[in-house]
Formats: structure tokens, C-alpha cells, sequence
């Protein structure tokens, strides 16, 4: 399942941070690459122990805190600290599928990645090309989103940065392991849960309503592996 999530950061907020990560130092992106990645990527980052990319990321956390379609969607158990991304003169991200795993900076816990999430911090105006073209069993999709506004997608997905041939693009993306590791239960719940808020909206809480509700946290207890 594939989610465009709008105004995850206000116009203020994009504007606030851009100025700051604008500012810092910048590396070369296949520092967190794996091997296969290494092969294929070419952009720049911000380090992930930067003060800058840590503060920015922690802003970004509190959002995702406040934004119930996320949640809904990722069911998150656990989310890494967003990381700063930037991409300009024919830089690229070859095909390439997300680590399962990765290590919790400064820590020496693990995570699983079930979820990725790539949010916009330059408008579709400011660059060519740059697309996000992810390839899963429905076809190819290409996702250019609004400043603030985020795609979410299965971290199993093959996906890839389109050469940026004007501009630059900026932007942050993290992963996410779910409380419910199956992308296909994932989605049904998610789609279970929007159903039941359009239901309240319409007609209120009923005993049908709270009897849905009820199978849909009884289906999270079974399915859930946290």
C-alpha cells in the first residue's frame, strides 16, 4: 500500500527547516548505504549524528506524533530518527530495496523495516526529474509531492530516485517497523480503521460501530507481533 499523507509539516515549518539544514554540513550519501545501494546512489546527506539533522528530526517526530493517518496506517512499534537528504546536478538513487534491518543510532538495538517514508522539503517547482518511482506488483508509480506532504509505502518495495536534471531536491525519510509485520493485514486494518471513523462521522457511535471497533483491536492483538 502506497499513502500520500498532506501537511505532515505546516509552509512555516518547511521554511524553518530548510533554513536550518540548508546551513549545516553536508556528506556523501552512501555513508548509510548498503552495499548493493552503494552501487547505485549518489546524493548528499546530513551526517546522522549532526546536532542540526538530530534537532530537525525530532521536530519531524513530533508531527508524525500528532498525524493520525500515519499512525493508521504505519501502526508504528518503533520509528527511526528521520535523516536529511538532498539531491542536484543529475544526482540519482538507483533501483534498490531497503535494508530488512537496521541499527538504532547510539544504540545497540535493532530495528526492522517494515514501513519507509519519504517527506518533501522542496516543492515540486524547485526541481526536474527527482521523482520517486517505486515498483511493486501493481506497476510503476512516480510520486513528486508538495513541500510537507509525505508518501508512505512497504519497505519491500524496489523503488529509486529519478535523476534531479534542474533545481534541487530536498527532503527527509525514515523507516518504520510496524506493529503488524504483514504489508496485506496492514493494509486491511487500515482500511478497516478509516471505514469505522467515516461511519462515526456519519452516524455517530452505535452498537455496530463499537462492535467493528472491537474486531479491529481484537484482529491488532492477533496479528500484532510486538
Amino acid at each position: 500500500m502506497m499513502l500520500h499523507i498532506p501537511n505532515v509539516l505546516t509552509h512555516e515549518q518547511v521554511a524553518q527547516m530548510r533554513a536550518a539544514i540548508d546551513a549545516a554540513e553536508w556528506v556523501d550519501g552512501r555513508t548509510t548505504a548498503g552495499v548493493q545501494g552503494a552501487h547505485v546512489k549518489r546524493n548528499r546527506q546530513l551526517p546522522e549524528t549532526s546536532p542540526v539533522a538530530v534537532e530537525q528530526g525530532r521536530i519531524i517526530e513530533q508531527a508524525l506524533a500528532r498525524c493520525d493517518l500515519y499512525f493508521s496506517a504505519a501502526l508504528p512499534a518503533r520509528t527511526m530518527l528521520p535523516l536529511f537528504n538532498r539531491y542536484s546536478d543529475q544526482e540519482t538513487y538507483g533501483l534498490h530495496v531497503d535494508g530488512a534491518a537496521r541499527r538504532v543510532p547510539g544504540s545497540v538495538l535493532w530495528m526492522r523495516t517494515d514501513v519507509s517514508c519519504t517527506l518533501f522539503l522542496s516543492g515540486p517547482d524547485e526541481y526536474e526529474g527527482g521523482e520517486l518511482t517505486v515498483v511493486d506488483t501493481y506497476g510503476t508509480h512516480e510520486v513528486k509531492l508538495p513541500a510537507g506532504d509525505m508518501i508512505l509505502y512497504p519497505s519491500t518495495s524496489l523503488h529509486r530516485v529519478n535523476p534531479v536534471t534542474r533545481g534541487e531536491r530536498v527532503g527527509a525519510f525514515f523507516w518504520t517497523q510496524s506493529l503488524v509485520r504483514d504489508p496485506a493485514r496492514r493494509a486491511m486494518l487500515f482500511e478497516m480503521d478509516q471505514a469505522l471513523r467515516g461511519l462515526r462521522a456519519r452516524i455517530g457511535e452505535t452498537e455496530e460501530t463499537v462492535a467493528l471497533t472491537g474486531h479491529y483491536h481484537n484482529l491488532l492483538r492477533m496479528w500484532s507481533d510486538t
